[in-house]
């Protein structure tokens, strides 16, 4: 049979405090084995969907392994897609967000430092004779940013600064020099680094290491994406995949409503619940001698006000239930 090669994030994208991937794919409907947060196994088992072979992923190298076909699909955040795809743009392409994950990839400087921006940053520092250091974990967008910065354009021209990965080095501005991190990445200002680039959801970890945004370079969250060997059946299989993930995630935002109210009523109640939105399509009523039972799916964020409005209609004996899945 042949399978579709589906890449499952390590690290932040499957804790249960940010995004728990393996929550979404229980939620979507998956019997999902050797995926449970901090227990992942690097094969993973997706019981009740033969056509899937899941392993498990650092995001970082993700996009590279859709670029070379060892995965089909994957999981990542749109900051480490960008990242590696400075060089194959257009290999990778976005089956859909699923919106959760959001961080936003910064510059910080410390927070004691006189710059309002990037710009000014280069411009009060062009004649220092020991180089600009800058610790990141995103060299590729890091380079890019700084090379279409307006301070550096009027200082270094098209010179591309120095990169180094390891032991890889490339760039011929030895004056900027921007150095790979392995994480942990706002601990190299105090090791006197001048400047980082890094990702960031709410800027606690920024502001104990007594560090400031000076800009942001880009938006992120998680999304599914697919390589160059995901055709044929696997572009009808991938879309199927991402129904069921999008409608689980669409599904957190609803609550399942249930109440009974007097026949005399219902047409009152059903007008009520329309005109305002506080059900996805309409009402569902299932009539008895005496009381209907009313069935919405309504979002999280109105049920306050449902809630009030029906019970000045009489509404009783109502029950509100998480929705696990919501295909529309």
């Amino acid at each position: 049979m042949d399978k579709i090669v589906l890449g499952l994030p390590k690290g932040s994208l499957n804790n249960v405090n940010r995004g728990n991937t393996h929550q979404l794919f229980v939620d979507a409907g998956y019997e999902v084995r050797g995926y449970e947060p901090g227990n992942e196994s690097n094969e993973i088992n997706i019981s009740n969907d033969p056509e899937i072979r899941a392993f498990l992923t650092r995001p970082q190298s993700a996009p590279l392994e859709l670029v070379r076909q060892m995965l089909d699909i994957a999981i990542i955040g749109e900051d480490w897609v960008k990242e590696e795809s400075v060089n194959s743009e257009g290999a990778i392409k976005k089956v859909g967000d699923l919106d959760y994950g959001q961080t936003r990839l910064i510059v910080a400087v410390p927070n004691d430092s006189p710059y309002t921006s990037l710009t000014e940053f280069f411009r009060v520092n062009k004649e220092r004779e020991t180089p600009i250091l800058c610790f990141t974990e995103y060299p590729n967008l890091t380079k890019q940013h700084f090379m279409n910065n307006e301070g550096y354009r009027e200082i270094f021209g098209e010179i591309s600064p120095i990169v180094q990965v390891r032991g890889l080095v490339d760039g011929e501005n030895e004056r900027v020099q921007i150095i790979n991190s392995d994480g942990a990445t706002e601990v190299y200002i105090a090791k006197g680094a001048d400047i980082i680039v890094d990702n960031t959801q709410t800027g606690n970890s920024l502001r104990k290491a007594g560090l400031r945004e000076l800009e942001t370079i880009m938006e992120s969250s998680a999304g599914l994406y697919a390589g160059p060997s995901c055709c044929g059946f696997k572009e009808d299989k991938v879309k199927m995949i991402f129904e069921q993930l999008f409608g689980a995630i669409k599904a957190r935002k609803y609550f399942d409503v249930k109440f009974n109210i007097s026949n005399e009523k219902v047409d009152e109640v059903k007008d009520f619940l329309v005109s305002n939105g506080f059900c996805s399509d309409e009402p569902t009523v299932v009539q008895g001698k005496n009381f209907s039972q009313v069935n919405v799916l309504i979002p999280k964020i109105k049920f306050p006000e449902m809630l009030k409005g029906v019970k000045s209609y009489g509404a009783s004996a109502i029950i509100r239930k998480n929705v696990k899945q919501y295909v529309k």
